[in-house]
């Protein structure tokens, strides 16, 4: 699916359930499962010497939790369900070979638009939740999440004219850590919050040229329920 259109379908997805007054979804159901979108920018380190990346990295989650009500207050709750990551690199280099022995990143030379590697996680994100007064909360979790996607994205204008513009895509990098993991914590009033989440391991295997690379994610949670 295209990731533009994957993109507005998940947030008027998330916000026309919260803003809906539909009877079809019950209190219940509302009680028991939470629907949340992430959007969020990576900070990025371990970086291979002379990379700089782009101020904006933009990504985003879409996620699903059942929640187990932990007292009787319902004031904590553990909410565990699937979720779908996107994460994106934007940089002034570019992977030399994407199924290359190795991984090695290589700087660009000569005018271009943008260069960007994109990983796509299915991950699992466990959260304690804990609910205050005024409808504040905040929560404290855990994500593990498994690659299913990637690809390289690379753009250049066109020498031939400046109307047009020349796009090199890649797809299935070899040697990345088909696993991702690391802590998560959100805080904030009613339906929107900040979300944090730093990855532990790397993007890519331990040994292949670029041992851990990782990411800081950081941006907002709309949680209807």
């Amino acid at each position: 699916m295209n990731k533009r259109i994957f993109f507005i379908i998940a947030l008027l997805f998330v916000l026309g359930i919260g803003q809906s007054k539909s009877q079809v979804i019950s209190e219940n159901f509302k009680r028991k499962v939470t629907l949340g979108v992430d959007f969020y920018n990576d900070f990025w380190f371990n970086k291979p010497l002379g990379m700089k990346t782009r101020n904006v990295n933009q990504g985003f989650n879409v996620f699903m939790q059942y929640n187990f009500y932990l007292n009787d207050e319902g004031t904590i709750v553990f909410g565990v369900g699937p979720g779908i990551g996107n994460h994106n690199l934007y940089s002034n280099m570019k992977l030399d070979n994407i199924k290359g022995d190795s991984i090695k990143f290589v700087p660009i030379i000569g005018d271009y638009r943008r260069s960007k590697v994109n990983v796509v996680y299915v991950y699992i994100p466990m959260d304690v939740k804990f609910r205050f007064k005024h409808n504040f909360k905040m929560s404290f979790g855990f994500n593990f999440g498994w690659e299913v996607d990637s690809k390289q994205k690379f753009v250049r204008n066109n020498k031939e004219t400046s109307e047009s513009k020349i796009v090199m895509k890649e797809k299935k990098i070899d040697h990345l850590d088909k696993f991702t993991y690391g802590p998560t914590l959100r805080g904030g009033w009613n339906f929107i919050s900040v979300y944090v989440f730093y990855q532990i391991n790397g993007i890519f295997e331990k040994g292949v040229g670029t041992d851990n690379l990782n990411y800081l994610s950081v941006g907002v949670s709309l949680k209807p329920f």
